[in-house]
């Protein structure tokens, strides 16, 4: 059996465990004492011995003489806990035979019951309310103090005159929004955190505390809450719901002109110094979408959600204003009934037909083509035939008001080409002027030229009559148009031997 370390070896720790170490001075040597090699006798060392006594007991132990020391007692039962959730996957082989303990209670404690526990959430236990003492204000993180449930920001010297502490606007200004006081929060004016959203174009107070850091969201408590209920403030059906603030002060300080009825950029601005050193123009209207009239009450209203203004999350608006200030609202789905069933059929057949010939006249000048780096027209606005007719006297009079005669000195110096777009005459077959690619052994049965006379024979007299005007006035679209040697003034290249040596078939 390997030895255990005894007494010696936690000596020797405790000694390198000193704080101050022994110098040489204060170290003394041993001396060692002489002995005849018949005295000789094996050393042992204290750990040696302390060892050699401990397993003097095991040595003992295994001999049949009986041991000293006190017999061990016999192991105890273990009894396993009822625990909750299903039996472990290895279990112990005693594990069905182990007695199970009944946890001991008190009979007049309340049963527990099963579930996460009581009041976890938002609001940690019903009752506490945590306040924080600071606030982040921008994405790097930097912390500024909350003073006056506000966060505390330097002051503009020129906007201090048009608000005082407690949110009161100077010189006749007005706020688009609601403003009211609330219990235990002295004059201070305080706005629903919805209502300045809406105002200035948000959908929930979500986003305009997240898009705007330096605002301060106050969560009421159950006794505000209860006085705003019953100053009418909010309806009773928000009782049960959290309610969010936000002070009128800050929240002029954030958008300045854009929350005041008829606001002016710069004059009715707090950070006047910054608008002036951005460039914005001053006494441009902040808002040109909202409606006031001067002279008359302002509806504020409009903003308040059981007074209509929840409409804007099922009317398709964006949920953060667009930067041009112009909010694009989508057109809502009409209720089709058995009433106006016909009206917005037509309407919509209407809309479509305008549509599409939108985008047929905007094709009609071609369409870009990105593989081939050309405009790419529709082939009913491409010519099928064309011919060159050369003008001998081209100062001569003239019938053409869009061509009028020219000085000669013009087609002697220059090439002048007029061109002149021809259609067909209405009522020619399309087979006649279409390039088509037909067999060989088509090629004659093209128009109507190609109705044999047998046919033409079967025909009543009124009808032969027709048919032959109309094969006539085919025959003569077609001798308008010839081959290019004759109509477009082409001939075969001539070959100079001399100067491309090919040799003559």
């Amino acid at each position: 059996m390997p030895r255990r370390p005894g007494r010696a070896a936690a000596k020797r720790a405790a000694a390198k465990l000193e704080n101050t170490p022994k110098t040489l001075e204060e170290m003394e040597d041993e001396v060692m004492p002489d002995a005849d090699a018949s005295d000789v006798e094996p050393q042992v060392e204290p750990e040696e011995q302390d060892n050699e006594e401990s397993d003097a007991p095991e040595e003992h132990q295994d001999s049949d003489v009986p041991s000293a020391k006190t017999p061990s007692p016999p192991p105890q039962p273990v009894i396993r806990r009822r625990r909750l959730g299903r039996p472990p996957k290895n279990r112990p082989p005693d594990w069905d035979t182990l007695p199970i303990e009944t946890p001991q209670r008190d009979p007049n404690d309340p049963p527990r019951r099963r579930g996460r526990g009581g009041w976890r959430g938002r609001g940690g236990r019903k009752g506490a309310s945590y306040q924080p003492t600071q606030q982040s204000i921008d994405k790097e993180g930097n912390m500024v103090d909350i003073i006056d449930d506000e966060v505390a920001l330097p002051e503009d010297a020129e906007g201090e005159t048009k608000v005082d502490k407690n949110g009161n606007l100077q010189g006749g200004r007005e706020y688009r929004c609601r403003t009211f006081t609330v219990a235990g929060r002295g004059d201070r004016l305080y706005m629903l955190s919805t209502e300045p959203a809406r105002c200035v174009g948000f959908r929930d107070s979500y986003l305009f505390f997240t898009k705007h850091k330096r605002l301060y969201k106050i969560i009421v408590d159950d006794d505000e809450k209860r006085d705003m209920i019953d100053r009418e403030i909010i309806p009773h059906s928000y009782k049960g719901r959290a309610i969010g603030i936000v002070t009128a002060r800050s929240v002029f300080r954030e958008f300045g002109a854009l929350i005041i009825v008829g606001g002016k950029k710069v004059i009715d601005d707090y950070e006047v110094a910054k608008a002036r050193a951005e460039g914005v123009v001053e006494g441009e209207i902040a808002d040109p979408n909202d409606k006031f009239v001067e002279g008359e009450e302002y509806n504020k209203n409009q903003y308040v959600a059981w007074h209509g203004a929840s409409a804007v999350y099922h009317s398709g608006a964006p949920s953060v204003p667009m930067p041009n200030g112009k909010v694009d609202i989508k057109k809502r789905r009409v209720n089709v009934t058995d009433v106006n069933w016909q009206f917005e059929h037509a309407r919509e057949a209407s809309r479509f037909n305008a549509e599409i010939g939108a985008i047929r006249r905007f094709n009609l000048s071609g369409v870009y083509d990105v593989h081939t780096n050309m405009m790419q027209v529709p082939a009913t606005m491409q010519p099928t035939q064309a011919r060159f007719e050369q003008i001998a006297d081209s100062a001569a009079p003239s019938e053409s008001a869009r061509f009028p005669p020219l000085d000669p000195k013009i087609p002697r110096n220059f090439k002048v080409i007029d061109t002149i777009m021809e259609t067909p005459p209405a009522g020619l077959s399309s087979a006649i002027y279409e390039q088509r690619d037909v067999p060989s052994f088509l090629a004659e049965f093209q128009g109507l030229g190609a109705v044999s006379k047998d046919i033409l024979d079967e025909l009543p007299d009124e009808c032969r009559d027709a048919f032959i005007k109309a094969v006539e006035q085919e025959r003569d679209w077609k001798s308008h148009w010839g081959p290019e040697s004759t109509m477009a003034h082409r001939r075969p290249p001539i070959i100079d031997a001399a100067i491309v040596p090919y040799s003559r078939m």
